[in-house]
């Protein structure tokens, strides 16, 4: 059987996994809510819906679902009904919970988002807005790695096979002219798939020698002697790419617009106050995922991690399509059909209620 073949099936494979959350309590764990979020005297439910199911990581990277839960920007903008929250670890396990009906609507890096649309035949979810760019980065041991060239036969961690940031590497590795087998990670580096929690304690043990990860694991190996060697975003125009998505099941979508476009108009209010003031929107982030994980982010962590993150609401929609082509240069992904991935008119409609300018599809809206 041809690698790339059994590569895709191997993903496959991984996409129908039991799902991997922080407590391992069906889809997602379910996080607590605090004061700020509480439901306004008065308030109506949308649509008479008693609840909107919202799912996300404990990832700097998904600062606005952080900071939109955190500050109850979505519940303002949902009044009655609940905005209810789903933690998870990795891209395959939402993407599941999402076509299950677990969740309706997900905070989601690219790469899922891709490979679940395409391996629904573009049935099963959109794209409705973006939410981040940046705050991915090589962090490398700098006894052992002095430059670029020299991560040539090391071990190189990324977070899970076929993830965002797994494909990355493979295509900056293959830019260096270096060979790696994608399924096993084999070649002129090796590349050593493992879990965001668990990484820095295998750069501790030397096991692995870096690692291309987003904010705040990246943050984590610097605050362990890790140097950042090499930025991802310098490595696109403008130095930005789409990093975080905002997911929705079309049936939802379909269902209740009026819904969609209020969790569209708090994540839009949360950008906005999250620009409009960094330093409580980063506390504001940081007090959520002690809520949701028990365990919030040192300083030094913190601090480094929350201003390599840019907050926006533009999908970047561009930049996905790029991403995409290297996923199949990779040979993670056989050329999709990204036609219809988008539908961004609910959330242009929130943004010229704003004042705000709209945002583009790139040729790749839903018909």
């Amino acid at each position: 059987m041809p690698a790339s073949s059994a590569l895709r099936r191997s993903l496959a494979v991984i996409a129908a996994l039991p799902l991997l959350t922080l407590a391992a309590c069906g889809y997602g764990s379910q996080a607590k809510d605090d004061g700020e979020a509480k439901v306004a005297a008065g308030a109506k439910k949308i649509d008479g819906l008693d609840s909107v199911k919202i799912g996300y990581f404990g990832n700097l990277t998904h600062g606005t679902a952080l900071v939109g839960m955190q500050k109850g920007f979505f519940q303002k903008a949902l009044g009655a009904t609940e905005a209810d929250p789903a933690i998870f670890n990795a891209g395959p396990s939402e993407i599941e919970a999402l076509n299950s009906g677990s969740i309706d609507i997900g905070w989601i890096g690219p790469s899922p988002a891709i490979n679940g649309y395409t391996k629904s035949a573009g049935k099963n979810l959109r794209i409705i807005g973006g939410s981040a760019s940046g705050g991915v980065k090589l962090v490398v041991n700098p006894d052992k790695i002095k430059s670029l060239k020299d991560v040539k036969g090391k071990r190189i961690a990324t977070p899970q096979l076929g993830n965002t940031q797994d494909v990355a590497f493979l295509n900056w590795a293959a830019e260096q002219g270096w060979k790696v087998d994608p399924q096993s990670g084999k070649g002129d580096v090796t590349v050593v798939r493992s879990d965001n929690k668990v990484t820095p304690d295998a750069y501790k043990s030397g096991s692995v020698d870096g690692a291309w990860v987003p904010e705040p694991t990246a943050s984590k190996l610097v605050a362990e002697g890790g140097k950042v060697l090499l930025d991802e975003s310098s490595l696109w125009p403008d130095k930005k790419f789409v990093i975080t998505n905002i997911i929705v099941r079309q049936e939802f979508l379909k269902k209740h617009p009026k819904v969609v476009e209020a969790v569209l108009k708090g994540s839009v209010e949360t950008n906005k106050w999250i620009n409009a003031n960094p330093d409580q929107a980063k506390a504001a982030a940081n007090k959520r995922l002690e809520e949701d994980s028990g365990k919030a982010l040192p300083a030094d962590v913190l601090d480094p991690a929350w201003k390599s993150i840019q907050f926006t609401d533009d999908p970047l929609a561009s930049t996905l399509n790029t991403e995409a082509e290297h996923a199949v240069k990779a040979g993670l992904l056989e050329k999709p059909d990204l036609n219809g991935i988008y539908d961004l008119a609910p959330l242009n409609k929130v943004l010229k209620a704003e004042g705000a300018p709209t945002v583009d599809d790139a040729g790749l809206g839903a018909k």
